[in-house]
């Protein structure tokens, strides 16, 4: 419980930088580190920097997907580098996400390595664009060594496609949107990579 309050407090600090000169900056180093680390995501900041100044919409999705992308990398070189003393034994950086990050869990970890194998583009595709904690994939990608260019490549698509797509709702219709947003971004994100994932398959079983 204390854990949630405190993410909480930390939610609410953050947001007021909205209303700030640092706006920009602060968006930038934060959705460079929910692709790491950091438990929250950026998307309400980002929906209220848009709000604010809506002529910026674009601008601002674009500093959240290369922030959002590089922070990836991020976590991918934690994976990498970082989480593992020997073959099966994990390090204390490994440990402290376990114990430390929301969303984070031994059992998550471990169930990636099957998903990586069946659906590698997909499920780095799928982690960045839907609500799926995406600091799992980047850390887990590093950790089993998944192809690198793959990785950036799937990271940049799902990340630009829904940062862009939630300026765009807001550019288009501003305020009346928001609550639409909040409450059904999640589900129409997933469904829409289900359909696409699902369009595949039928092209690769069919033709």
């Amino acid at each position: 419980m204390k854990i949630k309050n405190y993410i909480d407090a930390l939610y609410k600090w953050l947001l007021h930088w909205a209303e700030t000169p640092y706006g920009v900056l602060v968006l930038f180093f934060w959705a460079l580190a929910e692709s790491s680390f950091f438990p929250i995501p950026p998307d309400a900041f980002l929906i209220a920097m848009v709000l604010g100044a809506r002529k910026k919409a674009f601008r601002f999705a674009l500093f959240a997907s290369i922030a959002s992308v590089i922070g990836g990398i991020l976590g991918y070189g934690i994976g990498s580098w970082l989480w593992w003393d020997a073959p099966g034994v994990y390090s204390h950086t490994a440990q402290f996400f376990f114990n430390n990050v929301p969303g984070f869990t031994v059992h998550q970890f471990q169930n990636i390595h099957q998903l990586y194998e069946q659906w590698n583009f997909w499920i780095v595709f799928t982690a960045g664009f839907t609500p799926i904690p995406y600091k799992v994939i980047t850390v887990s990608a590093g950790a089993f060594n998944i192809h690198f260019p793959i990785f950036v490549l799937a990271s940049a698509i799902s990340r630009t496609a829904r940062f862009y797509l939630v300026s765009w709702l807001l550019w288009k219709f501003g305020e009346p949107i928001n609550a639409f947003i909040e409450k059904y971004l999640g589900w129409l994100s997933i469904a829409f990579v289900v359909l696409l994932v699902g369009g595949f398959i039928v092209i690769k079983n069919v033709l």
